[in-house]
């Protein structure tokens, strides 16, 4: 059966571009792992592409949430590996791409999820509501820097559910993770777009002024009245917790834009660091001229069974 191609790398590198290819000239079709793109009416915030720009070629798991959803690696890894395990009996390449780290890694490898406790994470859930978010990331930073370096400031969610899986397992959450040294599922090829500071940060803050150009303030009011709220895991995305910021009067215009560009360069700074982290991945460089190109000779060479 066709080998899986996953393309990975930091925001605004050019995965999508490079999917596109990989799936229009090897016969393939788009499964997203960008678990903000899952929502639905998340557009611009998200760079999600337009269905005018997807060439024809099918994409999965684009707009399966409503923003009052949560979305979950766990509730990814089950969907994703059917639509996986579906094209490929069909014959046609899976090409997964996207920047979600969590949500790549849950699905290529064997992640067994760490167990849970109500009681635990209401615990730290009040814990964080007395000290404030930030703070409790910092005592998380304290007791598993890795797990820290990848998890947002200001993400409540995954601060309190790292700091409950140190608790009952007794292990930093970064333990949890799988042994990114074994052969990834289905011998899937890992290709990484590289995505140096100096070549991205200037493409990072002309496209967040793109995406202020373009209406988010407008489609983040819609998207309140479809009950996004800043305290959701939707309503925490980069760019649309500012936009709300900005809609309740706490930041102006001006002050969100700014907010939304230091954001996304710290993400992916965290990105480089976590795929930098993975020996399995090929890299080509983001900005050279001939990228797409290698990335599809490195795709098609993975069907041919290269290594």
């Amino acid at each position: 059966m066709p080998t899986p191609i996953v393309i990975v790398g930091p925001t605004g590198s050019g995965k999508s571009e490079a999917a596109l290819a990989v799936a229009e000239q090897l016969g393939g079709e788009v499964v997203n792992a960008d678990s903000m793109q899952m929502y639905r009416g998340m557009d611009i915030g998200t760079a999600k592409l337009p269905p005018a720009q997807r060439r024809g070629i099918p994409h999965h798991l684009l707009d399966v949430l409503d923003v009052t959803e949560t979305a979950s690696v766990a509730r990814y890894r089950k969907q994703a590996g059917e639509v996986v395990d579906a094209l490929r009996r069909d014959g046609t390449i899976p090409v997964i791409v996207g920047g979600s780290m969590m949500y790549i890694q849950g699905l290529i490898d064997d992640w067994q999820f760490p167990p849970t406790d109500p009681e635990v994470r209401q615990r730290w859930m009040v814990e964080q509501d007395r000290v404030g978010v930030e703070a409790l990331h910092d005592r998380l930073a304290a007791v598993d820097p890795q797990a820290a370096a990848v998890i947002e400031r200001r993400d409540p969610r995954r601060i309190v559910r790292a700091l409950e899986v140190i608790e009952l397992t007794g292990k930093p959450f970064s333990a949890t993770q799988p042994d990114k040294n074994r052969p990834p599922r289905w011998n899937a090829r890992i290709i990484g777009l590289q995505a140096p500071a100096t070549w991205l940060s200037p493409r990072l803050e002309a496209r967040v002024q793109r995406m202020f150009d373009a209406g988010l303030l407008t489609e983040t009011r819609g998207l309140v009245e479809r009950g996004l709220v800043a305290q959701s895991t939707a309503g925490r995305a980069i760019g649309y917790s500012q936009a709300l910021a900005a809609i309740a009067g706490t930041m102006t215009v001006d002050e969100a834009q700014e907010s939304t560009v230091v954001g996304t360069r710290r993400y992916a700074r965290r990105q480089r660091s976590w795929f930098r982290r993975d020996p399995r991945i090929r890299w080509v460089e983001a900005g050279a001229p001939a990228a797409v190109a290698a990335v599809v000779q490195l795709a098609a060479e993975a069907q041919a069974g290269g290594v």
